[in-house]
């Protein structure tokens, strides 16, 4: 396979298809090497529009998905980001390269050590990977500038929107098979909210995930 080949026809004919067309994103999807963060055991189908397996269920995102959360989030230099669920770390590398300081956070510790060996590998260390349950809340007190979920979740618990800083940004797919909708939420000012959908997918639910109150016969 050529690789460099497969990256550029992964961005053109997948990623700007989709409407990602900032050309900073655009570039940073050829500086971080995606395939780097693939298990060896799939690296052929690296630039697939795919989502690509990890283990314990997890998968990694399709390509035009993450390029998508980059461009709808407008990461700054100085801003600084928690992410819900490492997974292989390539989304934590992409948020990385574009803000100050990047906190993730994995269920599977197992995934953690990898993530924490591709992100290495790949030179970047504005990273602090935590281990522990984080789908219901950011583990630790610090606010954030930029919030994501990497998993689904039926309902947004509004302990992710409490870690906002006012001018902050939030992605997450919420919602129940088969209509789940990704969304950006936006706080120009503390405690006014903004709710954006942005397009559908169908996305695992976060280990833990919160529930909505469900109606049983």
């Amino acid at each position: 396979m050529n690789i460099e080949q497969a990256r550029f026809n992964m961005v053109e004919q997948q990623i700007r298809t989709w409407e990602v067309l900032d050309p900073q994103v655009l570039d940073l999807l050829f500086q971080v090497k995606r395939e780097q963060f693939v298990p060896e055991a799939h690296r052929e189908i690296a630039f697939a529009d795919l989502q690509i397996p990890l283990g314990h269920g997890e998968s990694m995102m399709e390509p035009k998905v993450e390029a998508r959360i980059v461009q709808e989030l407008a990461i700054e230099p100085h801003e600084n980001v928690y992410e819900v669920g490492t997974g292989s770390g390539y989304l934590t590398a992409l948020l990385a390269r574009r803000g100050r300081h990047v906190t993730s956070a994995e269920i599977h510790g197992d995934l953690k050590a990898r993530a924490q060996a591709n992100l290495a590998s790949a030179g970047i260390a504005n990273v602090t990977l935590l281990e522990g349950d984080s789908a219901r809340a950011p583990l630790g007190e610090s606010a954030y500038d930029v919030i994501v979920l990497t998993g689904s979740t039926p309902i947004l618990p509004q302990a992710f929107l409490d870690r906002l800083t006012p001018g902050g940004r939030l992605f997450a797919v919420v919602g129940d098979p088969p209509v789940m909708k990704a969304i950006v939420v936006r706080q120009p000012q503390a405690g006014a909210f903004q709710h954006t959908e942005i397009f559908e997918t169908l996305v695992k639910p976060l280990v833990n995930a919160a529930q909505p109150p469900r109606f049983r016969f």
